[in-house]
């Protein structure tokens, strides 16, 4: 529980009755929030505390590595779409922009345009 902190529900145990009377867990599980994030960079922390929870045990269930297994596709969409949005913004950097001066010239000039166009 400790490793899937803040992603994580309590912990719900198996008993058996032992030959003495007690009620002995078994098994158990913990329940994990596996929901992306509100950003990619969040849904990438979220994937890779989701995997540390599912390997956290010293001998890791089947279960255990499929929830680990799907934390690491979660991290390498997170991933993908943080270069996506990281080429994005380096592409709007590289564009040249226009400034207000800029398109009220390019306005007036297509008025004059007109105006002209019309006279003559």
């Amino acid at each position: 529980m400790a490793a899937g902190a803040g992603l994580t529900s309590g912990a719900t145990f198996t008993y058996q009755r032992g030959p003495d009377g007690g009620n002995y867990a078994v098994g158990g599980e913990v329940r994990i929030n596996s929901s992306g994030g509100r950003t990619p960079e969040v849904a990438l922390r979220n994937a890779r505390q989701i995997k540390a929870a599912a390997l956290a045990p010293a001998d890791p269930s089947g279960q255990d590595r499929a929830v680990a297994a799907l934390a690491t596709g979660m991290e390498q969409e997170a991933m993908a779409q943080i270069a996506q949005l990281k080429t994005e913004a380096a592409n709007d950097q590289a564009r040249p922009k226009t400034s207000a001066l800029a398109r009220a010239y390019g306005a007036m000039d297509d008025r004059v345009g007109k105006l002209l166009n019309s006279y003559a």
